[in-house]
Formats: structure tokens, C-alpha cells, sequence
């Protein structure tokens, strides 16, 4: 597993184009009008990992298998899609199922391509995408008020609870505050999480700049990077035009020597999925043998035994042991053969937590 993330923005910001560079397709139809983009495009890409490369070549398997990520490219919004405007607001519903939105942000100059407000504003487009989302929340939220208003009144204590969650949130929503930016307690995060609200996503910025200003950005993204670093949200500087051409070089050193040419350290779909990962608390396990050596997706924090269901719903019901040792010590001890013939493979039990990197054999019956 991987996770999840909502390509949104407004029309002609490049958000297919983006999508397109992304997934090395052309499946998004870009198009230099808006709402080219009718149905939500979706595209598996796999993460670049070097550390499956360097387990690969230890283990020599039969196959190597990252984890992947979906993108799914929505339609662009506009002012008043909440309302209808624009292609409407069933959209949104397309958010609502996405793990983390990625805000693809116009800041690059270009008269060839409109912009649907006539005028290049990275701060104002944040904000218009924003404001249609606090709506859409603010419109589920009342619908959800009026259906448990019985059950408050009638002395239900759970209903009770929510039901102050819910005021809560319409008032900080009505005050231009989304979701995310209140303070919960840790027993009312879950229940907010539960309301699956739209600006209670994590949320990542990516500036989408001219070729020119893919490595040290413009005066565009550098003001949305300010705006994202006052909400606690970062940006990504990329061009989604230079990544369509570095997604055409087939050839992994061809394209890695393109990147040195640019002066750039690594691509954007790396920059993304990085950035990803840590949004959303994220880390990697992996096994390897010489069948295969193959990434696991968890949450960070997330404890041996139900790393190992992950895998298969057996090694975690009839778990026994987590055979672990650390990506570091098995690249240097040239694997696991020579790691348990030295003392390096810990035996960890159910409750232990799992670390970014552990190569893991687990001991299960059932």
C-alpha cells in the first residue's frame, strides 16, 4: 500500500500536465482550456526507493516491488463550484476519498495559456480553493447537525458530543479557519476524522513554475512558500512542464544524468512522494529474499504485529516473533545470513514499533 493524494486546483494551473509527468502518461488530456479534465483521472506510480535497489542486489530476486502511490487528477475548481458553478460541485465528492491534497498553484508567466481569473495570483487562487472547500464542509456539517438534533434531544450523550464538535467547526469554518488549523483533544480528533471534511486533510502546496525557476523558484512561489510556511504547510517548487520531458527519457541514466544537467537533485515525483510520506506520518519496511524483495507502507508508529498483517491477515492473527534488522546493518553485513551469523537480527514481539528501513522476517501460526 501506498497512499493516496487529490491533484486539485484551478483550471489551467497544470495540474494534468503535472498528472500527466507524474504517472509518464497522457491519460489527463491537457489542454490549454479549462475543464479538459471531466472525470477524475487516477494513476499508480511506483516510489523511488534506492534501498530496494541495494537489497536487490544483495538478494538477486526474481522480482523487486515498490509501493505505490495514486493520484488522482480532479477537475478544476472555481469560484462558486460549492454552488454549482463552473462543471459543480460532485467534484468535491472526488476529495472527500483521497488521503491528502496536493494544491497545484499557477506561478509561472505565460499569455498562451489563460488563466480563469485573468491574472497570475498564487495567493488568491489558494484562497478561492480554499473558501469552496470550507463551503462544501460547512454544507455537509448543517446536514449532519439537522440529522442528529432528535437524538440530542432526546439525552443522547454520543450524539451530544458530536453535536458540539459539529458547532464548533461551523463556527471556525464561518470564520475562514478550516478544519485542519483547529485544536482538538486526541478523543475529539477522532471524531472530527470520522466527519471525513475536506479542509481536515493534510495538505501540500506545489508551486508550478516556469523551467527556468524549477530549482530556485520565482517571486510567485516564493510568496506562497511564505503563506505555506504560516500555515504549517509545505511547498513544493516544481515544473510540471520540465517533468513531462524528464517523464519521456525511458532510460533511468539518461534521465538521471538530464537531472545533474538541471542542476537538480532529484525529480519531482520524488520531491512529491518525499514530502508525502511525511504529510502523512508514513514509513517503510521491507522483506527480502531471493523471491523477492518487496517495500511495505505503514503508518509511523504502527506496532510489529499489524506491520505483519499488512502482508497477509495470518501473520498477524497467528503472530510470534519480528525477525528485524536494520537497512544500514544488512547492506553492511552484506545480508541476512552474515547479520544472524554476527549477533545483528532482534527478535521483537507484537508490541514492538516499527522503524523506517527494518528488514523484517516474521515468525507466525496459525
Amino acid at each position: 500500500m501506498g497512499f493516496n493524494c487529490g491533484i486539485v486546483g484551478l483550471p489551467n494551473v497544470g495540474k494534468s500536465t503535472l498528472f500527466n509527468a507524474l504517472t509518464e502518461t497522457n491519460s489527463a488530456n491537457a489542454e490549454n482550456y479549462p475543464f479538459c479534465t471531466i472525470e477524475p483521472n487516477i494513476g499508480r506510480v511506483a516510489l523511488v526507493d534506492r534501498r530496494l535497489n541495494e537489497l536487490a542486489k544483495i538478494n538477486k530476486p526474481n522480482q523487486i516491488i515498490p509501493t505505490y502511490v495514486d493520484f488522482v487528477d480532479i477537475a478544476g475548481l472555481v469560484k462558486g463550484a460549492s454552488k454549482g458553478e463552473g462543471l459543480g460541485n460532485q467534484f468535491l465528492a472526488n476529495i472527500r476519498e483521497v488521503d491528502a491534497i496536493c494544491h497545484v498553484i499557477r506561478c509561472f508567466d505565460d499569455s498562451d495559456i489563460t488563466h480563469v481569473n485573468n491574472k497570475i495570483d498564487p495567493i488568491n487562487d489558494i484562497e478561492v480553493i480554499e473558501t469552496e472547500l470550507m463551503l462544501s464542509d460547512l454544507e455537509t456539517l448543517n446536514k449532519r447537525k439537522n440529522s442528529i438534533e432528535k437524538k440530542v434531544r432526546a439525552g443522547d450523550k454520543e450524539a451530544k458530543l458530536i453535536f458540539e464538535i459539529i458547532l464548533k467547526v461551523i463556527d471556525q469554518l464561518e470564520d475562514g479557519k478550516p478544519a485542519r488549523e483547529i485544536n482538538f483533544s486526541k478523543d475529539d480528533f477522532f471524531i472530527v476524522k470520522k466527519l471525513n471534511l475536506l479542509t481536515f486533510k493534510p495538505v501540500l502546496f506545489v508551486a508550478n513554475v516556469d523551467e527556468e525557476s524549477s530549482v530556485d523558484g520565482n517571486d510567485y512561489s516564493h510568496e506562497l512558500t511564505k503563506l505555506g510556511a504560516s500555515k504549517g504547510i509545505k511547498t513544493i517548487t516544481m515544473s510540471a512542464k520540465l517533468e513531462s520531458e524528464i517523464s519521456e527519457i525511458s532510460n533511468i541514466e539518461e534521465r538521471n544524468e538530464f537531472l545533474i544537467a538541471l542542476n537538480l537533485v532529484e525529480s519531482g515525483l520524488e520531491k512529491l512522494a518525499k514530502a508525502g510520506y511525511d504529510l502523512l506520518d508514513l514509513v517503510t519496511y521491507f522483506t527480502a529474499g531471493p523471491k523477492e524483495v518487496r517495500a511495505w507502507t505503514i503508518k509511523k508508529g504502527t506496532i510489529a504485529k499489524d506491520a505483519a498483517g499488512k502482508i497477509h491477515d495470518d501473520f498477524s492473527r497467528g503472530f510470534i516473533a519480528a525477525e528485524t534488522i536494520s537497512f544500514n546493518d544488512y547492506i553492511k553485513l552484506g545480508g541476512e545470513q552474515k547479520a544472524r551469523e554476527n549477533g545483528y537480527i532482534r527478535t521483537e514481539g507484537k508490541e514492538y514499533i516499527v522503524i523506517d528501513g527494518d528488514i523484517i522476517v516474521f515468525r507466525f501460526n496459525v
